[in-house]
């Protein structure tokens, strides 16, 4: 596909990650086909200086669509992959590239089953988004996404072009996919305290976080990540910065009684640690608990 070609795109989960897609690519006059659990009427995007209203409806049947398409957006978290296999059928055709929106380092081993012969592109979402009561996303940073230098980052590209939306073509992805999911992994603290980001102002809860930070840089890099002894402290010091009421998307699922992306965001770095022969204490500690947190029982 060339860059001057417009693909056609279909979006699944048009949860905050999604809305923000969708949003983007409606203000630029390709608005996606969308898809989620629920119908709707539409979906609304707020941020610092306005407000973009993404007509509907949020298709709720998968047996209606009729078409395959070029690029399909996997907005769902990595605990409804398996719930999101019929759109992915219905959806996605042979050469559908299919990026994940998602959490976590195992993007395409998680997905690809769902689809194969499709493609799967992973992807580094980097901006805060999160759902309102009132079900409007507010979007409290610039969209930016982070994709690996392949043939079929393209599309996505083409899609996203002038967009609110950048996109970022890393070729040392793995490095840049395993630097976000240490923050990721971090950001576990806040469902074990039941606090926002402004606990991170704690001396502390800074030493846990960088002790852990530090535990977990050593699993990366034992799987070829590249990333430097200052990772910790700038992941920590994003933290201080942000406004005391950021929350993560792992605490909003926590305090809204839903399962928790742990594994995908927490225990993968004890698994690999555990394979690799590293020591993961703190991970031994903090995985059990965001599991019970998670899947109970009691």
């Amino acid at each position: 596909m060339t860059m001057s070609e417009t693909p056609t795109v279909a979006l699944i989960g048009p949860g905050a990650i999604g809305t923000t897609v969708a949003a983007a690519l409606h203000e630029a006059g390709r608005t996606p086909t969308i898809c989620g659990r629920s119908a709707r009427e539409n979906l609304e995007l707020r941020f610092d200086g306005g407000h973009i209203v993404v007509p509907g409806p949020v298709r709720a049947d998968p047996k209606e669509m009729k078409n395959t398409f070029d690029l399909v957006f996997l907005a769902v978290k990595s605990t409804q992959i398996e719930a999101s296999a019929p759109w992915l059928s219905a959806l996605c055709g042979e050469k559908t590239v299919v990026c994940v929106l998602q959490n976590g380092v195992e993007q395409k081993e998680l997905v690809a089953r769902y689809v194969p012969g499709s493609p799967v592109l992973p992807s580094v979402v980097w901006f805060p988004a999160q759902r309102e009561p009132d079900a409007s996303v507010w979007l409290r940073a610039k969209a930016r996404l982070t994709l690996p230098d392949t043939p079929q980052t393209e599309v996505v590209l083409a899609a996203l072009r002038d967009t609110r939306c950048s996109v970022d073509v890393a070729a040392d992805f793995r490095s840049v996919a395993w630097r976000k999911l240490l923050q990721n992994a971090v950001a576990g603290l806040m469902v074990l305290a039941g606090r926002r980001a402004g606990m991170f102002s704690r001396a502390d809860v800074t030493a846990l976080a960088l002790a852990y930070l530090r535990e977990c840089l050593g699993v990366a890099r034992a799987e070829d990540a590249t990333l430097g002894d200052e990772v910790p402290q700038e992941i920590v010091d994003a933290f201080h910065r942000a406004p005391a009421d950021l929350g993560t998307s792992i605490l909003a699922d926590r305090q809204a009684g839903h399962p928790l992306e742990w594994d995908s965001r927490n225990a993968v770095v004890q698994r690999c640690g555990r394979a690799r022969g590293i020591p993961t204490p703190i991970s031994d500690l903090v995985v059990p608990l965001l599991a019970a947190a998670s899947d109970g029982p009691g």
